[in-house]
């Protein structure tokens, strides 16, 4: 079992910056692919930005974030990070970590992901 926990989120001002973090526990998080995925309210959880297992050398993002959001990952430390910048008041939300055990490549889907964070907030104020 993995216990993920975010944190880092926060109220910032439109074109200001945060990074989450998502620190693992139970087990090393080295052999997982990561996401993070987001939930505004009234909306379905979507898909933020994931990076591969191991070495991360592959990541994807979603249309809305690419290029102003960074995903990364400190397998020594256990921990993934998502780097947010230029943030709009669209980027308002509760971000959440998850873990992908599966021996497949990158997913964008949250059915793919098999553990899951509590989640951190995020709002950008215009």
């Amino acid at each position: 079992q993995v216990r993920l926990v975010e944190s880092g989120g926060g109220l910032v001002q439109a074109g200001g910056s945060l990074r989450l973090s998502c620190a693992a526990s139970g087990r090393t998080i080295n052999n997982y692919n990561m996401g993070w995925f987001r939930q505004a309210p009234g909306k379905e959880r979507e898909f933020v930005a994931v990076i591969s297992r191991s070495a991360g050398t592959t990541t994807d993002y979603a249309d809305s974030v690419k290029g102003r959001f960074t995903i990364s990952r400190d397998n020594a430390k256990n921990t993934v990070y998502l780097q947010m910048n230029s943030l709009k008041p669209e980027d308002t939300a509760v971000y959440y970590c998850a873990a992908d055990q599966s021996v497949f490549p990158i997913s964008t889907m949250a059915p793919q992901y098999d553990f899951w964070g509590q989640g951190t907030q995020v709002t950008v104020s215009s």
